[in-house]
């Protein structure tokens, strides 16, 4: 039985994980869904490594997800435990030293025109589940933004990028960019938009399992 570490992305919470967690369990594994302290204006970095290490516990062979802004905390986790799989999700890729306040203008993003911010990141979420978003998003005040990331090279850890092919708030050809750029890589596609964990879960519990065994 693996562990998969899931890490939220930017102004998240656990919640964005709710739908996953039980497809991963249906398939005989467990799941740490982590609260990162993104209301805490003194935490950095390292209080986000710190809190996913927490809520790992002694837990072990463990995959590490981070979706989204996520992707800038997952590895940093992975640089710490013993981690078998790093899958970066819909991510922010970071650069040794980047600040993620700098990330945006450093790959060249560019914020789809004409869309709001439901048709962003929910398109493809059953009405009912977007609905409930709102209630369970928060405001991330944290200091990391203006902080570099502190990884000097990528962990040596295997890692898959997944991308959304429908994703309207990252478009599938700016992640292919800057997954090349960033990691010398070709990442994998799914069905589904930027939040697939609510909009797909089944599928992208599929992909995650499958990857364990490749």
């Amino acid at each position: 039985m693996t562990t998969f570490v899931l890490i939220h992305g930017g102004g998240g919470s656990a919640w964005d994980w709710h739908l996953l967690v039980p497809e991963l369990a249906a398939r005989g594994h467990d799941a740490v869904v982590p609260e990162l302290p993104i209301g805490d204006r003194s935490a950095g970095f390292a209080a986000f490594r710190q809190a996913v290490v927490d809520a790992v516990g002694a837990r072990d062979d463990l995959a590490v997800v981070g979706h989204s802004y996520g992707a800038f905390t997952a590895p940093l986790v992975a640089d710490r435990l013993p981690v078998r799989l790093l899958v970066l999700l819909t991510p922010m890729i970071p650069r040794p030293g980047e600040k993620p306040g700098d990330w945006w203008g450093n790959t060249g993003y560019r914020e789809p025109e004409g869309l709001s911010e439901e048709q962003q990141f929910y398109n493809g979420v059953p009405a009912e589940i977007v609905a409930e978003a709102p209630a369970h998003g928060r405001e991330q005040v944290s200091a990391e933004g203006d902080e570099p990331w502190p990884l000097t090279t990528w962990p040596a850890v295997p890692t898959k990028v997944l991308i959304g092919r429908d994703d309207q708030f990252f478009p599938a050809g700016f992640q292919r960019r800057v997954a090349a750029d960033r990691l010398g890589v070709v990442p994998d596609e799914i069905d589904g938009g930027h939040a697939v964990a609510l909009s797909r879960p089944g599928p992208l519990a599929d992909r995650l399992t499958a990857y364990l065994a490749s």
